[in-house]
């Protein structure tokens, strides 16, 4: 059987590509030839995909790496060539325990209780966002006044960030996450933003304030390496994962008429809403990678030890065999099980923020503008395809 590749082009904006789906109506594990040569795995199966997140044998280290994209080829030679090294504190590409210390420090901060604490909070920036989109007249890049700026402020707020100083990151973070992005590229954000942050983190010892990155200094657990490369991850992570739900999100609401009434119209709704569009729409579509370290089994494959596996998230949040009619979304299917913010011990931290902000903001918007709609047709919105996180670039709306 020929080897599969990884492809991201997809033929409608929220379908993960066709070819992908039809890989896994014929199993949940299939043999994948990666950018580099190297043969290992692509899973599109939901349960192969929970098993291999929640497996230790799996290692997130990127030693282990194998690129399952071209383009990420290239920037990991060109990477490889600059002696590029992640900062220490960098917690997301380390396995236990050494990941262990670092989240044990952090969990406290992103608790649903905490969250709770913050949702007035998260209440008055929305409302602040949606006033100056009002403000600006119509059409408006949904993208630029809401999608964006919501969690930006947040996160900068949460970690003691002055939202004045956003543009010295929110640049950088963009060739973070572009596809197309040269290592020197790169290189200059991460040394830009970890300058920056370094700077802030010298800041917050000689004038501590009520933050999370202050908290974090006071505790003495972490040097100042280690403080400013936890909040590169955070405050990177923290805005574009959720900017770019905001907005596709937004985006499949309008598609969807039907859908977008039911949620304006039952407040009750905004739960099942929030994890339904997680699920429809899961904005991580390249990867996640891990490596086997030993010979470990998965539903009945035997993955060999060094040998890579892919997990296509979108396609296994489309599993027919854990969500009945996958294809179609559903605000009122019962909340919950998608592995859009992963499993095991690499689950994303901030999910309980990035719920609270979309039980916030949709509703909020929908309230605020209860006929908004698309001021340009469906295929002039462009898409982040180009982008290791999926979305709209931007999204024109009028109402």
């Amino acid at each position: 059987m020929t080897d599969v590749t990884l492809t991201t082009a997809r033929q409608r904006p929220f379908d993960p590509p066709d070819e992908l789906a039809e890989l896994r109506k014929r199993g949940p594990i299939h043999r994948m030839t990666y950018a580099d040569g190297h043969r290992g795995w692509l899973v599109t199966g939901y349960a192969a995909a929970r098993a291999v997140l929640a497996d230790p044998r799996f290692s997130n280290r990127p030693e282990h790496m194998h690129p399952p994209i071209p383009a990420r080829l290239e920037l990991s030679n060109e990477l490889r060539e600059h002696e590029f090294r992640l900062p220490p504190g960098f917690f997301l590409r380390m396995d236990a325990p050494e990941h262990t210390r670092y989240r044990r420090l952090l969990t406290g901060q992103f608790t649903v209780r905490r969250m709770k604490q913050l949702e007035s909070r998260i209440e008055e920036i929305t409302e602040a966002c949606l006033d100056r989109m009002e403000a600006a007249g119509r059409p408006v890049d949904l993208v630029e006044h809401f999608a964006l700026p919501i969690p930006s402020l947040v996160i900068c707020e949460l970690l003691g960030v002055p939202y004045d100083e956003r543009g010295r990151f929110q640049d950088d973070s963009k060739v973070l996450f572009a596809l197309d992005s040269r290592a020197e590229d790169v290189v200059g954000a991460m040394t830009r933003i970890s300058a920056y942050l370094y700077g802030l983190v010298q800041r917050k010892r000689a004038e501590p304030a009520d933050d999370l990155l202050s908290g974090l200094v006071a505790g003495g657990e972490l040097n100042d390496e280690e403080l400013t490369g936890v909040a590169f991850l955070l405050l990177v992570a923290g805005h574009e994962t959720t900017a770019n739900m905001l907005g596709l999100g937004t985006y499949a609401l309008l598609a969807n008429p039907g859908q977008l009434a039911a949620l304006r119209d039952d407040s009750g709704l905004v739960d099942n809403a929030v994890e339904e569009l997680l699920r429809y729409l899961t904005i991580i579509h390249i990867g996640p990678v891990r490596t086997a370290l030993e010979d470990v089994e998965i539903e009945g494959t035997l993955i060999g030890r060094g040998e890579a596996v892919t997990l296509s998230l979108p396609v296994a949040n489309r599993d027919p065999e854990r969500f009945p009619d996958p294809d179609r979304l559903d605000v009122t299917r019962p909340a919950g099980g998608h592995l859009t913010f992963g499993h095991g011990i690499h689950q994303c931290l901030g999910q309980q923020l990035a719920r609270t902000e979309m039980r916030v903001g949709y509703p909020a918007l929908l309230r605020r503008f209860p006929d908004l709609r698309l001021a340009v047709s469906p295929e002039e919105v462009p898409m982040r395809s180009d982008m290791s996180i999926y979305g709209v670039h931007r999204l024109p709306v009028t109402w």
